[in-house]
């Protein structure tokens, strides 16, 4: 007796099993092995203020197949993925949120807004990243980075000094829009 094929396409019923093997295979795991020539995708963080949009889906869909082709080709590949804090944006998100409680970030320590910057990274980036495996990117998960994470801030302060001491990025009274 053959099984009648659905009308529609139930994407719960089949990737997540699917994803979880390539999970528990360690498929996206990269190992670094000197005989093979790299290649590397560093993930163009998405901001922590909300959540992934066509726009994301698109680039990482790109990314995703330049990744899988290069691992099957046999290079020593990885994807890193991560998540950006978007300073500004993110502590004005935080600052409504805290608003709608009743409380006036003005009355807060530094650390404590850091506190509650976490807190958000933890509700909107977590969001973000199921997202990423729902969607199946093929990231090394074990290396996903948030760029308030004090390894990364202080290779950003590093870099920024680095830079400006050798005169390549100045300090001025204009705002550039990228």
């Amino acid at each position: 007796m053959s099984k009648e094929l659905a009308k529609a396409y139930e994407p719960q019923e089949v990737e997540g099993r699917i994803y979880d093997f390539w999970m528990k295979g360690g498929y996206f795991h990269a190992e670094v092995d000197p005989k093979k020539k790299p290649y590397t995708i560093v993930i163009p963080p998405p901001n922590i203020t909300g959540i992934l949009h066509m726009g994301h889906a698109f680039n990482q869909t790109v990314m995703d197949t330049l990744t899988r082709y290069h691992r099957m080709a046999g290079y020593n590949t990885v994807w890193i993925p991560g998540t950006d804090h978007a300073g500004i944006a993110t502590q004005i998100v935080v600052e409504r949120k805290l608003e709608k409680q009743g409380i006036d970030y003005k009355s807060l320590t530094r650390e404590q807004l850091i506190e509650k910057v976490w807190e958000w990274q933890q509700f909107s980036g977590g969001t973000i990243l199921n997202q990423m495996r729902r969607i199946g990117d093929s990231v090394d998960w074990d290396r996903t980075y948030f760029t308030m994470d004090e390894k990364l801030s202080k290779v950003v302060i590093e870099t920024f000094v680095r830079l400006y001491e050798e005169g390549l990025i100045y300090r001025g009274n204009r705002l550039v829009n990228w």
